[in-house]
């Protein structure tokens, strides 16, 4: 099917009188309408067409104008549907060539309008639907942060995040119902939010401001050890960064982290990019709180967790594009799973730091080819009143990637 029968119109504040001449036409001409509550009561009151409502679970929705595929649909959405919107959500399963699709400036192009803040200077995240520790990965000293709101709970949930981090004296501001008669904007500290009347639909504008002695984190991997709360199974600073480095993540591709610690390789993996993924696989149920505890304080929490013993515990996960074996490197079978499942083009990296992990790995090079790494670091620690070297155990690293 190739005729378009959807349209997707964004929608401001300003109701339909805002709406272009060729987006009215779409809507005037739909037979179904589907929107929010609050947009389907923008619609004159004896408008006879079929209106469907947003549902909960919204998936139920989205699979009923699948369903009506072929019949003449307008979505009505808030600014821009392409932004966190229906328009991203239904262009993953229904081909763009079928849709029509007008947007309204979003939320972050009107803020950006109202504050006089540079569109291409800012960072841009949604927290309807999703976990506010999201935001942790984005703070940093004078970053600006642009932040779809879930509620009028949510400006508070993010000045809690912010102090807590040590950056109380960022400036929050509020901007609600931007482009209509009843906009507002409201502006204040971290440390001195209190405002607790605030329209649903809002959006929020951080200028991060770190308080004196803050040490930020950076999203580059090495972050220091003690951002992790671990029992020692920890890949360490120098070693993870190497160890990220020979990853070499890219947006959009996804990790498979076996056995996986308090979560160091996959956390750091997630962080260079908002849309990396990965996958923790762990048996020890005290480390899977403690991957659990370091996702949401080091902002990823989407971290997928799965609780089992590799390799039993990698039946039906999906494709990665890159695997790391941190744990576990002599369990029977393991890299023969791995390296079946891994995509052509993938890398498979794996750290041992004992001999018989060393003899599984160069079994492994005997068959696929790879390179090898010696990794040796030394610390300087206390030796009575001076300093003095002390090495950690030195760690062999394997790097395949996969042909075909």
């Amino acid at each position: 099917m190739t005729q378009k029968w959807l349209s997707i119109i964004g929608i401001g504040e300003d109701g339909l009188p805002g709406l272009s001449a060729i987006a009215r036409t779409l809507l005037d001409y739909a037979e179904i309408i589907v929107g929010g509550d609050r947009h389907l009561a923008m619609l004159p009151s004896d408008d006879q067409r079929k209106k469907i409502a947003w549902t909960s679970p919204f998936s139920t929705s989205v699979e009923e104008v699948i369903h009506r595929r072929g019949q003449s649909i307008c979505i009505l959405a808030s600014g821009d549907p392409m932004c966190y919107g229906i328009g991203a959500t239904l262009t993953r399963r229904i081909p763009v060539s079928e849709m029509t699709i007008i947007p309204a400036p979003s939320a972050f192009s009107l803020a950006c309008a109202r504050l006089g803040w540079s569109f291409t200077e800012v960072d841009t995240l949604s927290l309807c639907g999703r976990p506010p520790s999201l935001i942790e990965s984005y703070i940093y000293p004078q970053a600006k942060l642009l932040i779809l709101s879930e509620g009028k709970e949510t400006p508070k949930i993010v000045a809690e995040i912010l102090k807590s981090r040590g950056y109380g004296n960022s400036r929050i501001t509020v901007l609600e119902r931007m482009g209509g008669i009843h906009e507002r904007i409201l502006e204040g500290t971290a440390n001195s939010w209190n405002e607790t009347q605030i329209a649903a639909l809002n959006t929020i504008a951080v200028d991060c401001i770190a308080d004196s002695g803050v040490a930020p984190l950076s999203r580059l991997p090495g972050l220091p050890d003690d951002a992790y709360h671990h029992d020692g199974q920890l890949t360490k600073r120098e070693v993870r960064a190497i160890t990220l480095s020979t990853l070499a993540p890219l947006p959009g591709e996804l990790l498979w982290d076996v056995g996986a610690g308090c979560g160091s390789i996959s956390i750091e993996w997630m962080r260079t990019n908002q849309r990396c993924q990965a996958i923790a696989i762990e048996q020890n149920s005290s480390r899977l709180q403690y991957i659990a505890d370091n996702a949401a304080a080091l902002g990823t929490p989407n971290l997928q967790i799965i609780a089992g013993k590799a390799p039993s515990a990698l039946a039906d996960l999906p494709t990665p594009d890159a695997i790391f074996i941190g744990g576990g490197v002599t369990a029977a079978g393991l890299f023969d799973i791995c390296w079946q499942a891994l995509r052509p083009g993938g890398r498979l990296v794996a750290n041992a730091v004992t001999l018989e992990g060393e003899q599984t790995l160069f079994q492994w090079y005997e068959k696929v080819g790879g390179n090898f790494t010696r990794i040796a670091i030394q610390r300087a620690e206390p030796i009575g009143k001076f300093l003095g070297w002390k090495a950690m155990a030195p760690i062999t690293q394997w790097i395949a990637i996969k042909n075909s």
